[in-house]
């Protein structure tokens, strides 16, 4: 199969090349988001004793994973070396800052793994709430985790949905942004935004109050916008909140970061392959590639009216792509009372690939 991957029509919605160091001894222009996964002999970079928080639908060693072969790989980009993680660079970095991961479980996902590699350099005391804020104390740095799987006001109307197949019906307001992270806005230098796979379950779409169309909802006289619709909206509205929000100082400068979609891998209800993918082994869908674009495209509308605000594109969707091998399948916490689907090719186990994304992320905030 080919892996494909949408070219956009604005070429300013995307990021300028990023710059690296760590190549033949001097700077040279480097996009670390095209390149190739190669083996790592210096993996895994912790492990479930090390780290606090690793979630049991991710602590794929703990649930009995009989290989590692899929944490000992790492993301190369082309012409260039990505740096490893450095939790004590990062902590240095952010020392008195505060940053908020928004969204769903994917979201989770990375946070989790960004506390994994800082507990290397200090070890976080919970706050609040031990599996959603986690401060680390020497360094004044805490991060935190809003769940808001839509982004924007979502409420369930009907648990056991249109089609009685345990995907209840949703009520999406799109105009509005979730009050359970917009609320607190103010407070972050640093949003980390990433949402997507919610938007496939059913749902009616509101916009000032009036129904204007659903995705999935099979309701007579209601128009079928499909989840294109509801994500470019949600998108929109919840990437304004995050760049109009005040800064928490008269200096700051908060930076916004959308992380792309990282596409699911089911193969026959299963994801069993051993090994990553090269390019050309792989292709996301139609669904999928119209949802990176929609998130692309977004992130440039609101970077054009950012209001100040850093706005940077985690574009990991070709590198999460290339990883069918490193999700957890059967190797997880499975709770049936609360999921009707055994086997996980949507997260990532840890440690492993979410990793990469957070190498990504530090090189990001630090050029």
């Amino acid at each position: 199969m080919i892996l494909a991957f949408v070219i956009l029509p604005d070429r300013e919605m995307l990021p300028p090349p990023l710059v690296s160091d760590d190549h033949g001894g001097g700077n040279l222009s480097c996009n670390i988001f095209k390149g190739e996964w190669v083996p790592d002999p210096g993996a895994p970079r912790y492990t479930t004793e090390t780290c606090p928080v690793i979630h049991g639908h991710y602590d794929c060693m703990r649930y009995g994973r009989p290989d590692l072969g899929f944490v000992r790989w790492r993301w190369r980009p082309e012409g260039c070396e990505l740096p490893r993680f450095d939790a004590a660079r990062f902590l240095r970095a952010t020392r008195g800052k505060s940053m908020a991961f928004v969204g769903d479980s994917l979201a989770r996902n990375q946070m989790h793994s960004l506390v994994c590699l800082l507990a290397r350099a200090e070890q976080p005391a919970p706050w609040t709430n031990a599996s959603y804020v986690f401060r680390f104390e020497r360094h004044g740095f805490t991060v935190s985790l809003f769940w808001s799987p839509f982004l924007v006001r979502a409420v369930e109307t009907d648990p056991d949905g249109p089609t009685r197949s345990g995907a209840g019906l949703w009520s999406l307001h799109l105009d509005e942004p979730d009050a359970g992270w917009a609320a607190h806005a103010t407070e972050f230098d640093y949003v980390v935004v990433s949402a997507g796979s919610w938007f496939f379950r059913p749902s009616m779409f509101h916009v000032h109050g009036r129904l204007v169309g659903c995705n999935g909802c099979l309701a007579p006289n209601v128009t079928d916008l499909t989840l294109r619709y509801s994500l470019r909206m949600a998108f929109r509205t919840a990437l304004r909140a995050a760049v109009d929000a005040p800064g928490i100082g008269k200096r700051s400068r908060r930076t916004v970061v959308v992380r792309t979609l990282s596409p699911s891998h089911y193969e026959n209800g299963d994801c069993a392959r051993a090994r990553p993918l090269r390019r050309g082994e792989w292709e996301m869908n139609a669904v999928e590639k119209d949802m990176y674009a929609i998130q692309a495209e977004e992130f440039g509308a609101a970077r054009r009216v950012s209001n100040g605000a850093r706005m940077l594109l985690l574009d990991a969707t070709e590198a999460m792509a290339l990883r069918p091998d490193a999700h957890p399948s059967k190797y997880r916490l499975w709770q049936p009372d609360r999921f009707n689907v055994s086997r996980d090719c949507l997260h990532w186990c840890l440690p492993g690939t979410m990793d990469a994304c957070n190498d990504m992320l530090l090189h990001m905030l630090l050029h």
